[in-house]
């Protein structure tokens, strides 16, 4: 069972997926960045001036708090500003594996519609060919 469970690991297709799994996360966070430290604040510049990250509503008569983060200390809330930096976040992200999936199946499809190259035919077909026009040209 262990030489099986070695066999399987060392397959290709597993080592690409953890790669992928990796890179992804790290991809996600820099979407994240982007999201939470460029385009939230353009967006709340643009809508005046205001942070989607405190927007929530507190599930219980006693939060007082004016920010997300002193209302969590202080009981139940419902972050939906939150859930729309995270929605965006999906979005941005979605799109771009959009357009690079789009990308790929545009070389794809390039690939396959350039002609290959014919292969060259061998050397006793070659010879029987120039017999054969030689043959040809005397008659």
């Amino acid at each position: 069972m262990l030489d099986e469970f070695k066999e399987f690991i060392a397959r290709g297709n597993v080592m690409d997926l953890a790669v992928g799994v990796i890179i992804g996360g790290a991809f996600g966070l820099i979407v994240s960045s982007l999201t939470d430290d460029i385009i939230m604040p353009i967006v709340g510049a643009i809508f005046g001036g205001f942070d989607f990250s405190n927007y929530f509503i507190p599930l219980s008569s006693d939060i007082t708090a004016n920010t997300l983060e002193a209302a969590r200390e202080q009981g139940a809330v419902l972050a939906y500003g939150n859930f729309i930096t995270v929605v965006i976040n999906f979005l941005i992200l979605a799109w771009i594996i959009f357009l690079m999936v789009k990308g790929v199946n545009k070389l794809r499809r390039e690939e396959a519609a350039a002609p290959a190259e014919p292969e060259a035919p061998p050397q006793d077909i070659q010879l029987l060919a120039e017999i054969r026009d030689l043959l040809a040209s005397r008659s």
